[in-house]
């Protein structure tokens, strides 16, 4: 048999408190039992809006608590501080009740003589990282023209990998991701980071190393300002790009990396050309091959047509030079020729034989011959050789 176990559900009594009730009933409690008090802190996030209202954090290493200051007070106070400043603030603390936040309302605000640990640790670790080189222009690497293969190392779950995604699909879709997953933020983010970048150095056929988040608070980005994860950034192979925060934000691995993007979506336009710009200068530079080639092809033809009458013209000199040559020659044996004498009314005797009958031993009487004239033969014999 088996036993059915019923919870039993607490009913809403008559007196049952809106939102709005509960957080105007701490404000007053707050207000009320709490006057206003020296807080002492480090500053961070501070905003001056155009109002003239500033709006900043106070944090130690274990809490923090947001702060406003109104206008006639900041007015007082001068220039905003600078994040990491450490601080001595005066305010009264109260609730904001639309957001049913506590928050602190500032008066005054005088700096401390010290610096936060914070701004301290971080100095520490820029110095370090400026004595070793890590922030020369020198060893900054060039983006490739062409990244076929990127690796992004970033949060799987965030922004920014579908921001650096969308980007490279629209600007130059043969390009293929890699993402390697780390943690972006919080405890174990460095650990993590590091291990992606390590990972990114034994991949192999690689162009380019993005490594980023989106936009957050200053502790949100601490990561990207540890040692370790600019070391690693650093000794990765290939060019890097640190994609970290927004455009005001910077962390020490935009130092580091060989090029620093104020967005993940900035990044990935760095990363790879635009496709319908290079399909325009590819156009461009193929119109003016064919214009050059034309042109080429033209003068060519124009050469060849020129060699051609030069040619023609040599040849039907070197075919008429040989054959004047051979009429003057022929006029020449012509004129020399027995036949022309013959045709003045000589006469030429030849023996049988045909020898020719030159002198007069030669006539025997009664011997026949041959008498050549210009127009033939004549038999003749000799009657008186005397």
């Amino acid at each position: 048999m088996t036993a059915t176990l019923h919870t039993e559900v607490p009913v809403p009594t008559e007196d049952v408190w809106s939102v709005s009730q509960v957080t105007a009933a701490v404000k007053r409690l707050v207000e009320r039992h709490l006057g206003a008090v020296w807080v002492r802190g480090e500053i961070s996030q501070c905003k001056a809006w155009a109002s003239g209202h500033w709006y900043f954090t106070l944090k130690d290493a274990k809490s923090q608590v947001r702060c406003c200051m109104w206008k006639q007070q900041a007015l007082k106070a001068g220039r905003p501080p600078a994040d990491g400043t450490e601080v001595y603030v005066l305010g009264a603390p109260g609730m904001w009740e639309e957001k049913g936040e506590f928050r602190l309302v500032a008066t005054a605000i005088v700096p401390t003589s010290a610096v936060g640990q914070q701004q301290q640790e971080l100095e520490r670790i820029k110095a370090a990282l400026q004595r070793d080189g890590l922030f020369d222009v020198a060893r900054k690497r060039p983006i490739p023209a062409f990244a076929e293969c990127i690796a992004v190392v970033t949060s799987p779950d965030g922004a920014a990998l579908r921001d650096v995604a969308i980007v490279i699909r629209r600007r130059w879709p043969c390009s293929r991701l890699i993402v390697v997953g780390a943690r972006v933020q919080g405890e174990g983010a460095e650990g993590e980071l590091v291990r992606a970048l390590g990972i990114v150095n034994r991949l192999d056929g690689l162009d380019l190393c993005i490594v980023g988040r989106g936009g957050g608070a200053r502790e949100d980005l601490a990561a990207f300002n540890s040692e370790a994860v600019c070391r690693a950034l650093a000794a990765v192979r290939v060019p890097t790009i640190s994609a970290v925060g927004h455009e005001t934000d910077i962390s020490l691995t935009d130092f580091v990396a060989d090029l620093r993007a104020a967005t993940p979506s900035a990044a990935a336009e760095a990363a790879v050309p635009d496709r319908r710009e290079v399909e325009r200068r590819l156009q461009s530079l193929a119109s003016r091959l064919a214009s050059g080639l034309s042109l080429r092809t033209s003068l060519a033809a124009e050469r060849l047509e020129r060699t051609a009458d030069r040619l023609s013209c040599a040849i039907g000199e070197a075919v008429e030079r040989p054959a004047h040559r051979m009429d003057r020659i022929a006029a020449q044996l012509d004129a020399l020729s027995p036949l022309r004498v013959l045709g003045r009314g000589y006469a030429m005797p030849t023996s049988p034989d045909g020898r020719v009958l030159k002198r007069r031993a030669a006539f025997l009487p009664g011997q026949l011959f041959d008498l050549r004239v210009s127009d033939g033969r004549i038999s003749a014999r000799v009657e008186d050789a005397g």
